[in-house]
């Protein structure tokens, strides 16, 4: 009977991992496969139960993590005269010309202020007049609700507020005030609801673009495609020599292994084989789409999302996650034209892709959602900006009431009370808030939500409203 790992700080974690030369995805698919064993038997009548609960349809979420921090003060700008002028003179040279900015008109939103949106992102513009998308404002990690008493004194505040790594990890778990990393909330969730999927060669999440801590469960281990679909054994090819190579190591793995992590490695390689080989089947058999995606990689990595979605009938799924990771976000220096380039494609990207799920008949079973690593400052550092807290967010799909902003936007003023320098704001909604909203429409139950969320229970809001529960 294999031991359960212990937890270690991530750090460790992942230093261990890298000196033993183990892939990080690999290494939490061999982790999951060693919980596999004991948990399954430990909660698998509460896992048919919460998924049973959920009903027989089709829902994905698909997270668009915007890697390395971006700037939300370059998404949603203050239009009006004297708004503006002070927007213009905190952001100095990143200032978006006012005259640029797509004007936009929320249905209920009232926060005194009217607001444009970046000119780069005219796709999602268009889906929010549509009421396809919706902001939320002012999103960070927190450990409660947090006023800038709390921040001077250092009370209750996230561990390593600030820092890439750190903060990743905990807007992908959604646990923000404990050094130990072992899930993330999409993969908490996956372990639910993931016998709703009648078909369990295909794990219920999928990354595309890097590792996921958002993925990782105790069951249920992310499985990673790039955008041409799965990757096979490299070296190894399907005809001659090569072919017979390839069955000799199938076998391999396939043979029993007396060493437990010996036995993982193998188990966790094999499935892997075969999800890509069944995933590869699969996508030579099923139907293309005729919405076009441009051909950068954002694009091209959320045509494979589109595909994997318009395959799931056949394949027996009625859940499933994805995680597209997106990076270039950390711009400390010529950030006008990188911030404007990453976000056309992005926007060109969630279009198309929105699109796609209108032509797949399942815009309204596909909600997608921006995550970041934290805001950027209002003040600039030189041509870029410096790493900060609190920041937009948005939600993209025909079950959002879009066209509206949702939360509290930041007071956009240096120095004020949500201001702990430079425009770092404090957030007023929470991660877990924002991660809500998203996992109940997914079919998390308001009994299941403290296993998805552990820390929910700490903020009094009830339901941010951006989505109808499932």
């Amino acid at each position: 009977m294999s031991r359960p790992l212990p937890n270690l700080p991530r750090r460790e974690f992942l230093r261990q991992a890298c000196c033993a030369g183990v892939g990080t995805l690999g290494m939490f698919s061999a982790m999951s496969q060693l919980r596999l064993v004991g948990a399954l038997a430990a909660d698998g009548n509460a896992v048919r139960t919460a998924a049973a609960s959920a009903g027989g349809d089709y829902k994905a979420l698909v997270c668009f993590f915007l890697n390395g921090g971006n700037d939300g003060n370059s998404i949603l700008v203050p239009t009006a005269e004297a708004d503006y002028a002070a927007y213009a003179k905190a952001r100095g040279d990143l200032a978006i010309l006012r005259k640029d900015l797509r004007a936009i008109t929320p249905r209920l939103y009232r926060d005194g202020r009217a607001y444009g949106l970046n000119p780069n992102l005219a796709e999602v513009a268009d889906l929010f007049d549509q009421g396809k998308v919706a902001f939320v404002g002012n999103v960070g990690t927190l450990v409660r609700p947090t006023t800038m008493a709390d921040y001077t004194a250092g009370r209750a505040l996230p561990l390593q507020l600030y820092s890439h790594l750190d903060q990743s990890i905990q807007w992908q778990s959604s646990i923000v005030d404990q050094p130990i990393f072992r899930t993330g909330w999409g993969g908490r969730m996956a372990d639910l609801l993931q016998s709703m999927n009648e078909n369990s060669r295909l794990s219920m999440a999928i990354t595309l673009g890097g590792s996921s801590y958002f993925q990782v469960g105790e069951q249920v281990a992310p499985y990673a495609v790039d955008q041409g679909g799965a990757d096979l054994l490299n070296g190894f090819w399907s005809s001659g020599r090569e072919a017979e190579r390839y069955q000799a190591t199938k076998r391999l793995l396939a043979a029993g292994h007396p060493n437990v992590i010996g036995s993982a490695f193998a188990g966790a390689t094999g499935s892997a084989v075969d999800s890509a080989e069944f995933l590869w089947d699969a996508l030579n058999k099923g139907a293309q789409l005729k919405t076009v995606f441009a051909s950068d990689g954002t694009a091209q990595r959320l045509r494979m999302v589109a595909r994997l979605i318009g395959m799931a009938p056949s394949l027996g799924l009625r859940r499933q996650v994805f995680f597209v990771n997106i990076g270039g976000y950390d711009v400390h220096a010529a950030q006008v034209t990188a911030h404007a380039t990453l976000l056309r494609e992005l926007s060109r990207a969630m279009g198309a892709f929105y699109q796609a799920t209108v032509e797949l008949g399942v815009a309204d079973k596909v909600t997608s959602f921006t995550a970041s690593d934290f805001g950027r400052s209002y003040n600039p550092n030189a041509d870029g900006t410096d790493h900060a807290w609190g920041n937009i967010q948005w939600v993209m799909g025909g079950a959002v009431a879009g066209r509206e902003v949702y939360g509290k936007m930041p007071s956009l003023e240096v120095g004020a009370p949500d201001d702990t320098g430079r425009g770092r704001w404090i957030p007023s909604t929470s991660v877990d808030e924002y991660n809500a909203v998203l996992a109940r429409w997914f079919g998390v139950s308001e009994a299941n939500l403290p296993t998805v969320l552990p820390n929910i229970g700490r903020f009094a809001r009830g339901n941010l409203g951006f989505l109808s529960p499932a």
